[in-house]
């Protein structure tokens, strides 16, 4: 099961507002609640595992490198996630919601991590049962609170703004996730990535630079 899918470039973006996020460089990880349960199942992109000391160990075993990621969120995350989605009236009626996020560090570099790195989770993403998709301006008032990626930008998605954002114009270490729609289906996501970014996966992995791209 892909429990997140593969943000498309921006050669077909999309017209309308939006909110530019920078886009944090490391492993993406999903974290799944339920209301009677709490925090009850984690994984990669393609896999889950019981949030269990059980489940954590296999998650180890099929991930070596990052096995400071459950410590992480549920140090860094778990309880005001839990806070919001229990007192904010939106997720009233969510009985299960799922939370994106990238776990990173300051050396992470195209999903790999650099050991005895001080690590984090990022929350990027929600997706509740009855709502689908949280839309962008409803995840930065509902989730600003905690650790989730800078907004760089509000405003119309241009040409202009996607070159300046590859130019680094902006101040971001590997490029933005821009966001827009009003919430579930409609909500859509692009990614653009910096040029000077993509110089780094070039002298990394020579003629398989592409694979990193967008």
């Amino acid at each position: 099961m892909l429990h997140y899918p593969k943000i498309p470039g921006s050669r077909n973006a999309p017209g309308g507002r939006c909110i530019a996020f920078d886009k944090v460089d490391g492993t993406n990880l999903h974290w799944d609640w339920d209301r009677d349960f709490g925090w009850h199942a984690f994984g990669t992109r393609r896999d889950a595992f019981n949030l269990t000391a059980e489940g954590i160990d296999q998650f180890h075993a099929a991930h070596p490198g990052l096995e400071q990621a459950s410590a992480a969120f549920l140090r860094q995350l778990a309880e005001g996630l839990d806070h919001t989605l229990r007192l904010n009236p939106r997720y009233a009626t969510a009985q299960t919601v799922q939370a994106f996020t990238e776990y990173t560090g300051p050396n992470s570099f195209a999903g790999a991590h650099t050991h005895g790195d001080a690590m984090e989770v990022v929350l990027f993403d929600v997706v509740a049962a009855d709502i689908g998709v949280v839309d962008p301006w409803s995840f930065v008032a509902d989730f600003g609170h905690l650790r989730t990626p800078r907004v760089v930008y509000e405003g119309k998605l241009t040409g202009a703004f996607l070159e300046a954002v590859r130019e680094g114009k902006y101040g971001v270490n590997e490029g933005v996730v821009c966001k827009g729609g009003t919430g579930g289906a409609d909500v859509w996501r692009i990614k653009a990535k910096t040029y000077a970014y993509l110089e780094r996966l070039k002298a990394h992995f020579g003629e398989r630079w592409g694979d990193h791209w967008e």
